[in-house]
């Protein structure tokens, strides 16, 4: 063959096998371990919420997500593109400016876990308890996470990847593991010696598991959104979906392997906490160290492993924390490209990291773990963070199910890779599911549950509604300050995040 004729020959295009976009997918929603606890405090309830969770969230959002990835596939700024098609800047800004504030109410959670995980590995677990220990290694370990984000996007992916084999499959692996043998050996079950009606129902004149919540007003449900949040994250991989080969019949085939990998992940890890560990000893913020702990100490009478796992789980959950910084962070970088933000907010270092918006983001970060220092019940300060965090999230799930429903309308001619199935129908019903199990979502987390002790439940819906209602509000307040100007130039949003086919075309004329 003559070097003509190789040089005419086209490439092989090579494609993603649906088994890895799958398992890929699965490794976006179950970032760490630190979700188990919230489920197993529901004992064998927990099968309720997770079937909700997987059939009525997460299945909706990774199939309307792909859609809506493959339509954009080529712009900058994943929900950003995807609102801003159906609804204008204005609303896509508002959206992406929100996912990012989301995220860094979110934090926190990740870096208390991780705070517990470094309370084990040095043999010292009452500090998991300590609010004061709490706050200041949330803090301390946030802007660690931080600096090693401003090193460069590849070099953080390296550390992520390692971080969720580590600390999040491979423990996970061994406290199931651990679960079985305690099984076998004939130990009591947590769940089969509870009696809070929450969790149990008089049977024969005995107490047995629940498996449908007990529904004595939304109180009861108040874990659901809590729950909901650990499934959070299919969107993120929405955008490989035109990287199949055949994507109208692979993706939906890639989300039902992610959907029962993560939720067995999760179903089986949280069995394993709430059958080790007696239900008034499952601590949200400590609980899979807890059964790690018990477990070991009745089965082969050592505590060295439990340091060991402690310090990857700790690993684990600074990695998925860090994935996080890196990510919504970039959609914010294209809309302040885009002059929604000021030039400030626009600047890169030499690697392409958006480096302003990361410092200003530890700033707000910081004042977010001050729950950490004004409340002393760890549990709570934790549950009442991840209230206004989820309450966020569904909000802009809200969004978006409303962005793909109205533009299979008004613009049809998208090209769209993948499509849900069945028509304009198809999409009304999907995405409807998902948009009507999302707004009762959202009401359930403004309800104080009965689970926890969070004192004055009128303050605790003030806490959680003023904070969602605030951060709603932020990014209107910060688009009608905007000026004309603020856009950056062609060249340096090419040079921050590569361009769009569109703006090639204008760098080449």
């Amino acid at each position: 063959m003559t070097a003509t004729e190789q040089t005419a020959k086209p490439a092989t295009t090579r494609y993603l096998s649906t088994v890895a976009l799958g398992f890929t997918t699965a490794a976006a929603i179950v970032t760490s371990l630190r979700g188990l606890p919230a489920m197993a405090k529901e004992e064998l309830t927990m099968f309720f919420y997770i079937a909700f969770s997987v059939v009525l969230f997460l299945i909706p959002a990774g199939l309307v997500a792909a859609e809506l990835g493959s339509a954009f596939g080529r712009q900058a700024g994943g929900l950003y593109a995807w609102i801003s098609g159906a609804f204008g800047k204005r609303v896509g800004f508002w959206a992406i400016f929100l996912s990012w504030l989301q995220a860094m109410v979110f934090y926190p959670t990740g870096l208390s876990f991780a705070a517990a995980g470094v309370a084990f590995a040095i043999d010292k677990p009452h500090l998991a308890q300590d609010h004061i220990y709490v706050g200041i290694f949330s803090v301390v370990a946030y802007w660690a996470c931080t600096a090693v984000a401003l090193v460069g996007n590849q070099f953080a992916a390296k550390v992520t990847q390692a971080g969720f084999l580590l600390g999040t499959a491979v423990p996970g692996l061994i406290l199931v593991a651990l679960f079985v043998w305690w099984l076998a050996s004939g130990h009591s079950i947590g769940w089969e010696h509870t009696t809070d009606p929450a969790v149990t129902v008089e049977h024969d004149g005995h107490d047995a598991p629940r498996y449908m919540p007990y529904i004595a007003g939304l109180s009861a449900l108040a874990f659901l959104g809590n729950i909901l949040e650990n499934f959070t994250g299919v969107e993120s991989q929405a955008v490989h979906a035109t990287e199949l080969r055949n994507p109208g019949r692979q993706y939906p085939i890639a989300i039902m392997i992610a959907a029962v990998a993560s939720a067995a992940i999760f179903t089986l890890g949280a069995l394993a906490v709430a059958g080790i560990l007696p239900y008034d000893r499952i601590n949200l913020n400590s609980g899979v160290f807890d059964a790690l702990r018990s477990g070991f100490d009745s089965l082969m009478h050592v505590g060295w492993p439990v340091l060991i796992l402690a310090a990857m789980i700790a690993y684990g959950a600074l990695a998925g924390t860090l994935a996080w910084i890196t990510g919504p962070s970039r959609g914010v970088l294209a809309t302040a490209h885009d002059g929604m933000l000021p030039p400030v907010l626009q600047k890169v270092n030499p690697r392409g990291v958006q480096v302003n918006i990361l410092l200003t983001q530890g700033v707000v970060v910081t004042l977010l773990c001050l729950p950490y220092f004004l409340m002393s019940d760890v549990s709570s300060a934790f549950f009442l963070i991840t209230a206004m965090a989820v309450g966020i999230y569904i909000i802009i799930y809200l969004f978006m199910y409303a962005a793909a429903i109205r533009l299979r309308y008004t613009r049809p001619d998208l090209p769209r890779s993948f499509k849900v199935p069945g028509g304009p129908a198809g999409m009304w019903i999907i995405a409807g599911i998902g948009f009507a199990a999302m707004a009762f979502a959202l009401v359930t987390a403004f309800v104080p549950p009965s689970q926890l002790p969070i004192g004055n439940p009128a303050t605790y819906v003030i806490l959680v509604a003023g904070g969602t209602v605030l951060f709603c509000v932020i990014p209107l307040v910060v688009e009608r300050l905007k000026k004309p100007g603020w856009a950056a130039p062609d060249e340096e949003k090419v040079k921050s995040h590569g361009p769009s086919s569109e703006l090639r075309q204008r760098l080449q004329r």
